[in-house]
């Protein structure tokens, strides 16, 4: 599989793009790091290695892009005790809902901010 990098310009270009580019360009993230992202939508609670079998990716590579998924706020991370002694982190993703108002809000604060640029241009 082809990892996608976040393209602004493809995007806007797009007559109909796709939930999960909007987010990568929005939130600065990787393909695989949305696909990470979905599939703790479809398993909340899930551990590294419970998504590396789902996802077919090496345990660090998922490791990595919960690690980014969490700098951006995307994933919350809950520590399980084991019966047998220790623990193990599951991991969750914020509700679709709360991304979904993330990202308007990103791209409502991008898009004054062009507009300003667009008014102050020849001043």
């Amino acid at each position: 599989m082809v990892e996608r990098e976040p393209d602004l310009e493809a995007l806007m270009l797009a007559d109909d793009p796709e939930f999960e580019r909007v987010m990568e360009c929005v939130f600065g993230i990787r393909s695989h790091e949305s696909r990470t992202f979905f599939a703790l939508i479809e398993a909340p609670g899930s551990t590294v290695s419970e998504l590396a079998e789902d996802l077919e990716r090496d345990r660090s590579n998922v490791s990595r892009s919960l690690s980014t998924l969490s700098e951006k706020e995307l994933v919350e991370r809950e520590r399980r005790l084991l019966e047998g002694g220790g623990y193990v982190y599951q991991y969750f993703a914020v509700e679709l809902p709360e991304t979904k108002a993330r990202m308007h809000e990103a791209v409502d604060e991008w898009s004054e901010n062009v507009h300003a640029k667009i008014d102050d241009f020849g001043t």
